[in-house]
């Protein structure tokens, strides 16, 4: 097996196993520390590239006012009998 020096033709300097982490509890891997071109996590990365308003019509533009929509009916009806004498005969079914 060939050394690195003769492999690349100079001399090579090779750090401590120790300064790598090697032979001993490391926090996790390499950190990387001074990067060329960072990538932006998620949320700053869709900050950054969301599309923007560049018309003034359009950065003026109000959000449409709707009409109020009407009060649901009602999905039970509650029939109460006024005397005992109709208790027994039965609610006429709905109609659909």
């Amino acid at each position: 097996m060939s050394s690195l020096s003769s492999m690349f033709g100079c001399g090579v300097v090779m750090a401590p196993p120790q300064a790598l982490g090697i032979g001993k509890r490391s926090d996790g891997g390499l950190t990387i520390v001074c990067s060329s071109r960072p990538q932006k996590k998620a949320t700053a990365h869709h900050m950054k590239t969301r599309p923007r308003k560049t018309q003034p019509w359009d950065i003026n533009r109000k959000p449409n006012v709707y009409d109020l929509m009407p009060p649901l009916p009602p999905d039970w009806t509650l029939v109460i009998p006024a005397d005992a004498s109709s208790a027994s005969a039965a609610p006429p079914p709905p109609s659909a």
